[in-house]
């Protein structure tokens, strides 16, 4: 199977968000930084994850990443409206190499002040 973490960041790189669902796990779960609650589900995380491809931009850039078997940490930085956003994406799957956890964090706040606005406009736009 193909590697999950070499198709995640085909997807960044080509900004092809129609390649997000297919590599989620149909019970597939986001946690956000901007949402206390978790996301579940492939219809729900595939929106969450589009936005977010849309809201981070081609300016996003994957600088260190750790790995383990199943597991993977990415560190990224990018920016929005002249803010610099800084984090890191927590990323797990299974044996079928589909993602079942995706978590973000974020800083500064300032950074995670800008991405909760422009997160919430683009899912608002992915709905109507």
């Amino acid at each position: 199977m193909t590697d999950p973490l070499d198709r995640w960041h085909e997807i960044v790189r080509t900004q092809d968000a129609s390649l997000i669902g297919p590599l989620l796990a149909d019970d597939v779960v986001f946690r956000s930084p901007a949402v206390h609650t978790p996301q579940e589900g492939r219809p729900v995380v595939t929106a969450y994850l589009t936005a977010a491809l849309t809201v981070l931009g081609p300016g996003l850039t994957y600088h260190r990443q750790w790995r383990e078997p199943s597991s993977a940490v990415l560190e990224f930085t990018t920016q929005i409206d002249g803010i610099d956003v800084h984090g890191v994406d927590v990323i797990e799957w299974d044996d079928e190499s589909r993602i079942v956890d995706f978590t973000v964090m974020v800083r500064p706040v300032k950074g995670l002040q800008i991405l909760i606005e422009r997160m919430g406009a683009e899912l608002m736009r992915g709905q109507a």
